[in-house]
């Protein structure tokens, strides 16, 4: 017990500081680190992303349980959530908000019966992946006024429809930016908003996989 009272005489401040990072990282902001593709070609393997957690509620640190919400997700955001599959922490778009209808016909969104409009950008943009680099269609997409960047892997292109879908409310409808390659709501379900844990603002660096993780040099504090 002695050792104990001297350790955290020595060393309170610093156990104060890491305390109150931790409590900042959880309820105020973090960036996070993005393992996979299924958000290309937004995001890349090695990506790390800055994340607003006040942008919709402030949350008792460390749980889901929301103190105050001001406001909720808009169509277009890139979201951080942990998944009601298996809690895993997940990072997507928002595609629907409580009460739209969204379907996808042939790759092609339709949201409260407007069709989003689609226009081929490249047709073979190679893109860094965790498993090395993969040649990818991207299209562009206007989304509420918001022009994104999707991908299309033409051999993967298998969950290219699905049917009209009824976003309940308090949730939200999330796909991947990668749209053949993304666990998002057309596998684990309509996203509770209770289960946001912050927006993703921007790309505040990159490491590289494939190059021992040396940063790199094009992907320096990107807006998303």
């Amino acid at each position: 017990m002695g050792m104990l009272k001297n350790f955290w005489r020595a060393n309170k401040g610093f156990m104060l500081f890491v305390g109150l990072m931790f409590v900042f990282r959880s309820a105020v902001a973090d960036w996070n680190f993005v393992p996979s593709s299924s958000m290309n070609p937004t995001l890349v393997s090695g990506d790390r992303v800055v994340v607003n957690k006040l942008a919709y509620s402030v949350r008792v640190p460390f749980t889901l349980q929301h103190i105050v919400r001001w406001g909720g997700p808009k169509r277009g955001d890139v979201i951080t959530f942990d998944s009601p599959r298996d809690q895993v922490n997940l990072i997507k778009r928002v595609i629907g908000v409580e009460g739209d209808v969204v379907e996808m016909r042939d790759n092609t969104l339709v949201v409260n019966g407007v069709t989003i409009q689609r226009t081929l950008i490249d047709e073979a943009r190679p893109i860094p992946t965790e498993s090395g680099v993969l040649t990818a269609q991207v299209w562009g997409e206007q989304i509420d006024g918001k022009h994104i960047e999707v991908a299309r892997i033409a051999q993967f292109n298998r969950n290219r429809d699905f049917d009209p879908v009824e976003v309940p409310a308090g949730n939200v409808l999330v796909l991947g930016d990668s749209r053949d390659n993304s666990n998002d709501s057309r596998f684990i379900g309509f996203v509770d908003v209770r289960r946001i844990t912050g927006q993703a603002v921007r790309v505040a660096m990159s490491h590289n996989p494939q190059s021992l993780y040396l940063p790199r040099a094009d992907r320096w504090w990107l807006a998303l």
